[in-house]
Formats: structure tokens, sequence, C-alpha cells
């Protein structure tokens, strides 16, 4: 009674609103990926095979500490509803939770209520937030005539409708289902009503649009938030319903929803933060693989002026899921070879407007170009502190901080300046300067080279990025990273200089970093004469100026593809 009374009580505490969302971090995990069992097989995860590994919503509440040690203050989970029983399809077994047959069931691979219910008990405990992804748009098939008995759905597609095209319109507002019709991917109705999949494995459209549809689906997504004490929802396939339907439903919901709407097109995704809270930044995402990927086109002016349109398109930036991988697109790790490049686009998607969203493993670094590449299990890797997995915690560290201290999370991202190797920006008072140069330095012809081979090339030759703030001369802030104090010169100019690698620099005026726990230790370090050029907070376990011929760097390559990206490591103060 005592354990129905707590649930209760943080069912309803715990319905958070976007505003308390805006200041949360988030750690992606899919359930079946995350920890095992103790006792366990770990080497028998074949992630070819496209089946269950073993996780489960107990094992997740088990392995909270690694989580929450990185600083995260909520997790996304797999979807927790009932999925596709039967014998393995063309494309595996519905481990990732997306294939929905009864959705007012659970998914007894995962665990029992009880099970559920304990995660997202142990979850408020520790003050964290449970999102649980949430799938409307379509349940699952092996055809394109199922049986309709096996889903919550059980009005089947009137038969004309495969036969009569006169009939499609008229059917599609009396079943519960769209007739059956493949995707023309340049048709937004299309997109809406066709169903995604194909004829082997095929996801049934649900008709949205139909009152019944609607009503059931608000009386099941209340139920389900209540019953497991639910924060918020990531809604997958959001722009595969028309976006009228999102309303009432998140009301009925009464938490936080988070929406994917894929692709790069700014005007649809904001459409869709009209109709709810917020929807996963895929633009800046498509602007950020574009910008700080090694090999990439290195296109930072490109990030810059997609931040801009999302400011001026989007309801509130501050609010939309800010990330560099998920289920669905390729692992950093497989499109940049230089570590750097993750470092920095890391800390942007912390530092500007919007939540951050880690999925699990880019922390340590695993890598998979798709699926099912990108969904390998993470135990594999020992749950190690990676100079990833440090960066994460220090960043966390401060955002913690900030959102807790000051309207930081509120204020919007000013870009100060912007150059073809960095990128500077303002939100609240904290000013942060990434760069695209990787480590060490690449310039000119040997960035051609560089590009062309995979590689990365060691350069003799120094650069450098500076920006305008509205700091006046003099004015005391501190490198989190370093813990030096960092000079601001005439006009508000501060400088970073890379002569270590592209090495992202956080500078937060010290007033405000007072009581953070940064740099506690480095005190003494502090100068107000601090030279401009102190930019060097990461260390490269190779020479800084070495000579690179075209056999060398053809060795080089060699030597990433047979063992990996040579060693860097961040030393964060934590």
């Amino acid at each position: 009674m005592f354990r129905l009374i707590l649930l209760l009580f943080f069912g309803y505490t715990f319905a958070a609103t976007a505003d308390q969302w805006r200041g949360r971090s988030i750690y992606q995990v899919i359930t079946d990926r995350y920890a095992l069992p103790a006792g366990a097989d770990v080497n028998a995860c074949n992630i070819t095979a496209q089946t269950w590994c073993g996780g489960t919503w107990r094992t997740i509440t088990d392995n909270l500490d690694y989580i929450q040690d990185a600083g995260f203050t909520a997790i996304w989970i797999s979807p927790v509803n009932q999925n596709y029983q039967g014998p393995s399809t063309a494309y595996g077994d519905p481990y990732h939770g997306y294939w929905i047959a009864d959705a007012s069931q659970l998914n007894l691979r995962f665990g029992t209520s009880d099970d559920l219910k304990a995660l997202s008990a142990e979850l408020h405990r520790r003050g964290m937030y449970l999102m649980v992804d949430i799938v409307a748009n379509n349940v699952m098939a092996t055809s394109i005539t199922p049986d309709w008995s096996v889903y919550m759905f059980k009005d089947p597609v009137n038969s004309c409708c495969f036969s009569d095209p006169k009939c499609l319109m008229p059917c599609s507002f009396k079943t519960q289902y769209h007739p059956y019709c493949p995707i023309d991917w340049n048709n937004l109705t299309s997109v809406q009503n066709c169903w995604l999949g194909d004829t082997s494995v095929s996801l049934p459209d649900l008709n949205t649009q139909d009152p019944t549809v609607a009503s059931i689906y608000g009386s099941w997504i209340s139920n389900l938030v209540q019953e497991y004490a639910i924060d918020g929802l990531r809604i997958d396939a959001a722009k595969h319903v028309q976006a009228p339907f999102w309303t009432p439903f998140c009301e009925s919901a009464g938490v936080f929803c988070m929406g994917e709407v894929f692709g790069s097109d700014i005007a649809l995704a904001s459409s869709y933060q009209q109709v709810m809270d917020s929807v996963l930044n895929y633009p800046l995402y498509d602007a950020i693989v574009q910008g700080f990927s090694i090999p990439g086109p290195g296109n930072l002016s490109n990030v810059s002026a997609v931040m801009g349109q999302i400011q001026n398109s989007f309801k509130d930036p501050t609010l939309l899921g800010n990330f560099l991988e998920n289920q669905d697109v390729p692992r950093w790790h497989s499109i940049s070879v230089d570590p750097q490049s993750l470092f920095n686009a890391m800390i942007l998607t912390f530092m500007s407007d919007g939540i951050p969203i880690i999925y699990y493993g880019q922390e340590q670094g695993l890598d998979g170009s798709g699926d099912p590449y990108n969904r390998g299990p993470l135990w594999t890797t020992g749950y190690q502190r990676t100079a990833a997995y440090n960066l994460t915690a220090t960043l966390n560290r401060l955002r913690n901080y900030l959102v807790n201290n000051t309207n930081w999370a509120q204020s919007r991202t000013q870009v100060l300046r912007v150059s073809s190797q960095g990128i500077a920006i303002m939100k609240g008072d904290v000013v942060t300067i990434m760069t695209n140069i990787g480590s060490p330095v690449r310039t000119g012809r040997m960035n051609w080279i560089c590009s062309s081979l995979m590689v990365w090339c060691l350069q003799p030759q120094n650069a450098s990025m500076f920006a305008y703030t509205h700091w006046p001369s003099s004015f005391s802030s501190t490198d989190i990273f370093s813990c030096k104090q960092w000079a601001v010169g005439s006009g508000g100019t501060v400088e970073v200089q890379y002569t270590k690698g592209g090495t992202a620099v956080i500078l937060v005026p010290d007033d405000i970093l007072q009581g953070s726990g940064l740099c506690l230790a480095s005190s003494q370090g502090k100068s107000s004469t601090a030279s401009l050029s102190n930019g060097g907070v990461w260390r490269v376990n190779v020479p800084s100026v070495i000579s690179v011929s075209l056999v060398s760097l053809f060795l080089n390559f060699l030597g990433v593809m047979k063992q990996g990206i040579p060693s860097l490591y961040y030393l964060p103060e934590a």
C-alpha cells in the first residue's frame, strides 16, 4: 500500500511541464541494449541477427548510477507497449520496441508492470524524469492484409479500398486504419495517410482523423502516463500524423511532448511545435554534421544560418531536442574520424538553445552506420569513464548549475562570430567557442588530402578564433576546461589559439562560476593578466608539429582502419 501511495504521489509530482523539461538533459536508452542481468553472457549479443539481447526495465533500474554520475537528469526509454509476436521477420525481431501490436498491453520482453513502476519510482527518488517513446501513427504487420484482431484498434480497412479508387476517401474516415498505399515522399498528405514500411514488414497507418480513434488514444495515453508516473513523451513519426491530432493527445497525456519530425525542413518541423511542446532538432543536427564532421565540408556558416532560422521559425527554440546520434541516424564515430569533432559538436548541443540528448553509447564511441549497427550493446564497453563520458559529466555539471542558479535556460543563443574554422556563441552570460579543425590543425592543400583519404593530418601551422563579446576589457571569466582565467581584450575581444588542435572553450564569468563546483582546485592558476593564447585544453599523445608525406598519410589511414582512432584524452574538472 505504501508503494502504491508513493507511486501515486510521484505520478502527480513528476508530471513535468515544458518549463521544467527545459532545464533537463536526457540520456536515450534502447531498453534491450543498455544493461544485462547479473551473470548473463556479455558476448552473446549478435547485432546482425536483429534480435533480443536481454536488456530490461529492471536492468536499467539496477544501472542508473552510470547515467546519473554523468549528470543526466532524465532518461528516454524505448516504447513500452506490446510488440509483434511471431516468427522472425525479414528485418529480425522487435527488440527495439517500435513494432506495436496491442498498445493496451505492456511488452513482457522488457519486464512486468511492477518493473516499469519500479524504474519510474527509482528515477523520481533520484530527482530524475522518465520519458517514454510512444508510437501512435501505426501498428506492425507482416503483410498488407493482417489479422486485425491482434491490435488495440480492431476495425479493419474496408476491402473496397483496395479495388475502387473512388472508395478511398470515404472509407478512410469510416474505419480505424487508412487503406494501404506506399508513401509518395513528395506529397505531405501521402506521408500522413499512407503506410510506412514495405510489404514484408508493413506498418498499417491509424486513421487518427477519426474521432473514435482520437478519443480512444486520448484515454489510452492518459491512463499510461498516470499508471507509470511518466514525465514526458517522445512521439515517434509525429510528422506522419496530421498535426491537429497532437494537441488533444498531448493535453490528455498532461505531460511534456517531444515529437520526431525527421528531416531538415524547418518550416515543417516548426509547424509541429505549434501543436506540441517540442520536436527533435533535426535541422540543427543536419547542419552540425556538415559543419563539424571530419571529413566533411566544414560549413560552419550554415550552422550559424540554421541557428538563426530556428530562432525565427520555432515557437520556443529552448525546448527543442538537440542530438548527434539516435537509433535512426549513423553514429558520429561512423561519419567522422576525429574525436575532437565529436567533442566540439557535443558542446554545441549542450551550450546552445535546447535540451541536450545523448544516445546511449555516444559517450563510449560506439559506431554503426545505420540500423542495426547503430544499436549495439553498451555492456561490451565495460561502462568506462571515457574522454567523452568525462566531457559529458562536465557539461552536465555546468549546465545543471546554470539552470538552477541563473536564467540561462530561458535565454536565447546569440552567434557572436563564425568563420571557416570556428563559431562563437553566447547564451546568457556564457561564451562558448568551438572549432571544426580537428586535432591537430588541418589547413590548405593538406586539408584536401586529409579529407580525400579520410585521415588526420598533423600540421605545424597555427590557427585562431576570436569573437567580440559585450564584456569590458580585463573582464574576469574562466574557461571551465583549463580552469584558467581568460583575458578579455579591447572591444570585448576573446581569442582562442589552436596550438594543440581544435579544442573548445567555455568562458563563464567568475562571479557566476562561484559555487558551481567546477575548477575548485585551480584558483591558484588564475590571473587577471592571462594570455589570450592560453587556449589549450586537450592533450594529444602525438607531436604537435609533424611533417607528413603522402606515404605516411596512407600508412596512418591504414592504422586508423586497423586500430581505430588514435588516443586523445580529456582531463575535466569533475
